[in-house]
């Protein structure tokens, strides 16, 4: 078997890619490079004429010999790669008659809880939020306790507003529920260790993205000064980026993009380095819906694998542009039994949701500088 061709979409926010062997059978992946998805389709393009060929059983080679071909490690290149590693895992899968978590050694779990993202702005919002997970039979869930116009805000205002949405929420939800909270990268250490000071006694699941993935030792200062689990990771990518946050972070919980992190390949080695350490794992995933089937297959047969981060995807171009999604069940996504990764695309659903990465995050403060630090 050889790889014929090499196909790429831009869709809503996220890069599709789709590999084509001589024998017709048919691989897909997702890139989610989201603010920058045409620079990871290029790569595609840019590397196809050395994949058209090459055994697509072969998925550690191939991984490693792009990678290391020009040795510019990048977000670009680690998209690209990502989108067609889980190509490469899904055509081997039904090359093979079997779903992915089988070749990745088998189940460890019969379904995988799911963490619903909460919507916000004001209090009331979040507490609609928050309410509707519950009824929706959901048992963890993740939300920016930020208000609206958060970056003008004073410090003790910041502090005091985001404070009472967590309480808010806690109230809401009761104590049988997970809650996870991020930050977003919205604070300098300062501010992150006050503020998780101030809501310990609301006993979050997880604190991520206190400041920005830049330092590892800034992470670990503010780690060293919390007493809520630190998660971190969903911008990073490769096994020797989350080898450093695993090891002088101080982190609980690993969060690998598998469209971002490389791949399949690449994150089950994250997961392992992360289960060396007695680490979970709660993949980033609020893009499309390949990489949420892909991190189901990862989260089927890794021990160490927590939460499923998921959006819900009725009426979005999630569901539009496949022909089935991952299934959600009682605030679980259902394991697959078909073969590969379990999912196809749905080309006409594809061209009805063109690339648009959005604004951006442009929060700025009253003196006109950039809130994010």
């Amino acid at each position: 078997m050889k790889i014929e061709k090499i196909e790429t979409w831009l869709v809503s926010k996220w890069l599709t890619v789709r590999v084509t062997t001589d024998t017709g059978l048919q691989g897909v992946g997702e890139g989610t490079f989201w603010g920058f998805a045409g620079a990871a389709e290029q790569i595609v393009k840019a590397v196809a004429d050395d994949l058209v060929g090459e055994d697509p059983s072969q998925i550690e080679y191939i991984w490693n010999s792009q990678y290391r071909k020009y040795s510019f490690p990048s977000a670009a290149i680690m998209s690209a790669l990502s989108a067609i590693d889980q190509a490469l895992w899904d055509i081997k899968g039904k090359r093979l008659g079997a779903p992915v978590w089988d070749l990745l050694g088998g189940k460890v779990r019969n379904k995988v809880r799911a963490m619903v993202l909460l919507d916000g702005g004001t209090i009331d919002d979040f507490v609609a939020s928050a309410r509707r997970a519950v009824a929706d039979g959901f048992t963890a869930a993740k939300f920016t306790p930020f208000p609206q116009g958060w970056s003008e805000l004073s410090y003790a205002q910041l502090i005091r507003q985001n404070t009472a949405i967590v309480a808010a929420v806690r109230e809401t939800v009761g104590w049988d529920f997970d809650l996870g909270i991020e930050i977003h990268r919205n604070m300098v250490p300062g501010e992150a260790i006050v503020f998780a000071q101030e809501i310990e006694k609301f006993l979050p699941y997880f604190y991520e993205d206190p400041i920005g993935p830049d330092s590892v030792l800034s992470m670990g200062e503010v780690a060293e000064k919390i007493r809520i689990p630190l998660a971190a990771g969903e911008r990073n990518s490769g096994i020797w980026q989350f080898r450093e946050f695993v090891e002088t972070a101080g982190i609980h919980f690993v969060r690998p993009d598998v469209g971002l992190a490389g791949g399949i390949t690449q994150v089950r080695k994250i997961a392992a380095i992360a289960e060396s350490h007695h680490q979970q794992v709660i993949p980033h995933n609020f893009l499309g819906p390949i990489v949420t089937m892909s991190c189901v297959q990862l989260a089927a047969a890794t021990p160490n694998w927590d939460l499923q981060e998921y959006v819900r995807e009725a009426g979005t171009p999630r569901a539009a542009v496949v022909k089935k999604t991952a299934q959600l069940k009682g605030g679980y996504l259902l394991i697959p039994e078909a073969p590969g990764l379990g999912i196809e695309l749905n080309e006409t659903g594809m061209k009805k949701h063109p690339y648009e990465a959005g604004p951006g995050e442009r929060s700025r403060r009253p003196d006109g500088s950039i809130a994010l630090r």
